[in-house]
């Protein structure tokens, strides 16, 4: 249930200001992509126009073949697209089941066999089911967007920072849930942890001010060379 993702020559202005120049990359079916990079470098800018939210000055994004530049927020999600932003934005007023329900409604998931197996990956959702998002530790808020983003059935999750602020135990468990998605789906993942993009990812892309610098498997990469890209 993964999908190939391509994108060809992807730019991005602000005003006058140029944040993405010429992006290029691919993702494989079932393969995790990391892109790295210090603070500004774009990867954020880049994650928004992958999912709509920007529109790019020009490049091409491509869906299994298909030209997506142009297409909403909402038909890429519907074509397979989930993004758990930085930050999470999860709904603090709703309880932890309605956040989960929520996107299972409007995906068709709601009821079915796998919207089960989203919440089961995370099982502290289950004690906090009637709890108020908002009421909920940093941790166990960004197990539920990435729950509430796999209940719709993705082929390819987009994840912005997942381990920012979280506790070593919880970014334990998010590794292991990805690591285990692999195959299943595609994971384009943006990490400031080094360890963790290592243990994950297949593939990185490092970004330095808005544009590839460096790109390769993981076996060819070492982590004394990555962390040149995102050390302060």
């Amino acid at each position: 249930m993964s999908m190939r993702f391509s994108v060809e020559g992807l730019d991005q202005h602000y005003g006058s200001a140029q944040v993405l120049r010429q992006i290029g990359f691919e993702i494989a079916p079932g393969e995790c992509l990391a892109v790295l990079g210090r603070n500004g470098a774009g990867k954020s800018t880049l994650l928004k126009c992958l999912m709509g939210l920007l529109a790019p000055s020009a490049g091409t994004i491509r869906i299994d073949g298909a030209d997506a530049t142009a297409w909403s927020p909402h038909r890429r999600s519907r074509a397979g697209l989930a993004y758990v932003p930085q930050g999470r934005e999860i709904f603090s007023e709703l309880t932890v089941g309605e956040n989960v329900e929520a996107a299972a409604r409007a995906h068709g998931t709601y009821g079915t066999p796998a919207m089960d197996e989203a919440i089961d990956l995370f099982p502290v959702l289950r004690e906090m089911w009637r709890r108020p998002g908002g009421a909920l530790s940093g941790g166990q808020q960004q197990q539920l967007a990435l729950a509430r983003a796999l209940v719709t059935q993705p082929k390819l999750l987009i994840l912005d920072e997942p381990t920012e602020g979280i506790q070593p135990n919880i970014v334990a468990l998010i590794g292991e849930v990805l690591r285990a998605l692999k195959g299943r789906l595609s994971i384009l993942l943006v990490e400031q942890y080094l360890d963790f993009a290592i243990d994950t990812a297949d593939g990185f892309v490092i970004l330095s001010r808005g544009a590839i610098v460096e790109a390769g498997r993981a076996e060819t990469m070492t982590r004394d060379h990555l962390s040149r890209f995102i050390a302060v």
